[in-house]
């Protein structure tokens, strides 16, 4: 099977194209050469892959026939990744959430449609003015007693 038709079989990228552009950018080798996308690749090669600055290393256990569900990858491939590099992820994660955490700075797109849903509901509810009017008057008769 071809590495970047196995590369999207075993769901490391999201579409065929994406990973023979990443395998174009010199990001995938099998062994230590880096490959062209029409290199085939079988059961026992070693695969590294740079993403999201992470360095990942997988060796081929079965070539699926299609692609397959996320369950099922353990079957097909083994994460020889350092646990190094997926404390590097965690730390990158651990950064992003300090720059803006929830609920801080300006809202959010979705933010801003469930503010204008509440207040929009709001002033449906609204009174006329001669019921603030009213509203106001028993309010000072009741201040006067």
């Amino acid at each position: 099977m071809r590495i970047d038709k196995f590369l999207w079989c075993v769901r490391f990228y999201k579409t065929r194209s994406i990973a023979a552009d990443e395998i174009k950018k010199n990001r995938v080798s099998v062994g230590s050469s880096a490959v062209k996308s029409s290199k085939e690749v079988k059961p026992g090669d070693l695969i590294k892959i740079r993403k999201n600055q992470i360095d990942y290393q997988i060796k081929i256990l079965e070539i699926p026939k299609s692609r397959i569900g996320p369950k099922l990858v353990p079957l097909h491939i083994q994460d020889k990744t350092e646990p190094e590099q997926y404390e590097i992820l965690k730390l990158r994660k651990l950064t992003q959430d300090y720059y803006r955490g929830r609920g801080e700075g300006r809202p959010t797109k979705k933010d801003r449609r469930d503010m204008d849903d509440y207040i929009s509901t709001d002033a449906g509810s609204e009174m006329g003015d001669g019921e603030w009017d009213l509203f106001f008057s028993d309010v000072d008769e009741t201040a006067e007693d």
